[in-house]
């Protein structure tokens, strides 16, 4: 068995995860965490070890101390640990923090989700990305199906259906 894993599938497989998630009417915050928990279960779906704000080899910028943390980290005994950050704007603090974990080993990924248009990071930094949109300031995810097909039969002609407790399916009494 191939073990190897130059983070191309990995993202792949996390990318198609991610393409099934969908939420409405959340906040910047919201949507992030909603992103990390999914991101979460994919993990633990595959028998990994996650976690949440992971320690990172890279430094705090001055004048912190000590390093920064992963939004996701993944052991896995069957392939290098995986680094992910998840954000919404484009920061370059990130792109370097995701290089640094690779140089130590780790298969890096940047999730972005949000309207885009997404700048790829340099290799071997792998990006995955879920579109969002804003409208009166909450977060949906974009629509990727049409919806759904309704009946054409005009409303007047169905028949109220008695109910239990007296009324009609229109709800009043009768």
């Amino acid at each position: 068995m191939d073990t190897s894993d130059d983070g191309t599938r990995t993202a792949r497989s996390l990318a198609d995860r991610l393409e099934a998630l969908h939420f409405a009417e959340l906040s910047n915050d919201q949507a992030t965490a909603r992103v990390i928990d999914t991101i979460a279960e994919w993990g633990e779906s595959r028998g990994w070890r996650v976690y949440r704000r992971a320690p990172s080899v890279f430094p705090l910028p001055p004048p912190l101390r000590g390093t920064s943390v992963l939004d996701v980290a993944c052991a896995r005994p069957d392939g290098p640990p995986i680094a992910i950050e998840v954000d919404r704007l484009d920061r370059p603090r990130t792109v370097d923090k995701l290089l640094a974990e690779a140089a130590a080993g780790r298969v890096a990924i940047w999730v972005r989700w949000g309207a885009g248009p997404f700048t790829p990071p340099p290799l071997p930094v792998h990006m995955v990305t879920r579109a969002a949109a804003r409208t009166a300031g909450a977060w949906h995810t974009v629509a990727d199906r049409p919806p759904p097909a309704h009946s054409s039969a005009p409303i007047e002609n169905a028949v109220a259906e008695e109910l239990p407790w007296g009324g009609s399916e229109r709800g009043r009494p009768e």
